[in-house]
């Protein structure tokens, strides 16, 4: 599972056919402890998370498969927002 912390939202004048509706916003790719990991990133929404939400995500040709649109161009979509991580469990 990947997870991410939503630092923000993205705006989009236009917007490929398909993404009508779709929010996008900016996330924060976390570690197993949820410290910052790498570059921020935009993820197609569909979960109604919010700015300082950890998500679990997923990319690739899967992540189209969230949306109610299944063939447009998105690397990444949130799956669900989260509410607890207990990295004990992780050792």
């Amino acid at each position: 599972m990947e997870l991410a912390r939503i630092t923000g939202t993205v705006v989009a004048t236009r917007q490929y056919e398909g993404l009508e509706g779709v929010r996008l916003l900016l996330a924060e790719p976390l570690d197993e402890n949820l410290r910052s990991a790498g570059d921020m990133f935009v993820v197609a929404d569909a979960t109604q998370a919010g700015v300082g939400d950890i998500v679990s995500w997923i990319g690739g040709r899967e992540a189209t498969l969230t949306l109610p649109e299944h063939f447009v161009p998105i690397d990444a979509a949130v799956v669900s927002i989260v509410d607890q991580v207990d990295a004990r469990s992780l050792a």
